[in-house]
């Protein structure tokens, strides 16, 4: 019997792909879902999330963002030409949009600074546990598993929640209209491209993942699937979570003064001089000044405790320790 997949009818037709796809779809819903409806996403959208929420997002998300090409990368290594038509997908797919997602990264950055942030701080502030399990999950799956779970991990959950996380936040003009003019464009770059351009990309790779495995996978290969995108997706809500955890302001609309902030979530390993400082440019200012008018917040980590490796570099220190 011919197991193999070949779609018929739309891309974006749930209906047109295997039984397994749909229930595999189903199965994760719950927690795609959580992440989709964050209330950090919900409070951006409505222009109240806090400010040191808002740095710990950007921070934290970055090692994720600037090595996604990587991740597709090491997929890319699995796809040989001409050995199965799921491959060959997965090699157009791969190849199409690596580029694209390099220049994702600089779009990030955009957003990143328009709220405050520059690049050294990006790539070297210190950042907690939960800011880096996703991107060393990305990179582990990627590195080790099969294609077709690489894909689902990847391709098809981070981008497919990424998408719709940014079309919430695109669905109302409060946020947009937090930056100034000259500058919203460049600001809003990111999310206005993820709102649209992943609308497509995760119907891809889910329609690469179902040519790979064919419409009777193993009961085996189903789960390794299914738990793939499971993961990625509550690494991804453990983020959402930490971040909205380092407010330090009440919830308010973004045109109300700022009153006794103490610190952006990040000044624990600072020196109390530095903190002050911190402290003091931000307690002048309301938050829809903070924003328009862009301003560097003193970096709290100080030269000397700037690793050795980029922010978020998954490298596995730990591991290649071990083995030398």
């Amino acid at each position: 019997m011919n197991t193999a997949f070949v779609r018929q009818g739309d891309i974006k037709g749930l209906d047109n792909y295997p039984q397994w796809v749909r229930e595999m779809v189903a199965a994760t819903a719950g927690v795609r879902h959580r992440v989709v409806e964050h209330p950090l996403f919900l409070q951006m959208r409505d222009a109240t999330l806090d400010i040191a929420a808002t740095r710990a997002f950007l921070i934290g998300t970055w090692p994720t963002i600037e090595q996604f090409p990587q991740f597709m990368a090491l997929s890319l290594l699995k796809a040989r030409y001409g050995r199965s038509r799921g491959e060959d997908l997965a090699r157009q797919f791969l190849i199409r949009n690596i580029r694209v997602e390099n220049k994702h990264a600089d779009h990030w950055k955009e957003w990143a600074a328009a709220c405050g942030i520059g690049l050294d701080e990006l790539m070297y502030a210190p950042a907690p546990l939960p800011a880096h399990a996703l991107a060393h999950w990305c990179w582990q799956v990627c590195d080790a598993e099969p294609l077709a779970v690489a894909v689902a991990a990847t391709n098809y959950a981070v981008e497919g929640a990424t998408g719709e996380w940014s079309t919430v936040v695109c669905s109302k003009e409060l946020y947009e209209n937090l930056f100034p003019e000259r500058r919203r464009h460049a600001a809003m770059r990111w999310l206005r491209l993820h709102a649209h351009y992943d609308d497509i990309h995760p119907w891809e790779a889910l329609e690469i993942v179902a040519t790979l495995l064919g419409n009777e996978p193993s009961e085996r290969e189903i789960a390794a699937v299914t738990q793939a995108v499971r993961k990625s997706l509550e690494y991804m809500a453990l983020n959402l979570d930490h971040c909205l955890a380092q407010a330090t302001l009440p919830i308010y609309p973004f045109n109300a003064p700022t009153t006794g902030h103490k610190g952006l979530g990040v000044g624990r390993e600072s020196t109390r001089r530095d903190s002050e400082a911190a402290d003091s440019s931000l307690r002048a200012l309301t938050p829809t000044e903070f924003f328009k008018n862009s301003v560097a917040v003193p970096t709290l980590a100080t030269e000397s405790a700037k690793p050795n490796v980029p922010n978020g570099h998954p490298g596995f220190i730990e591991r290649h320790q071990a083995e030398s």
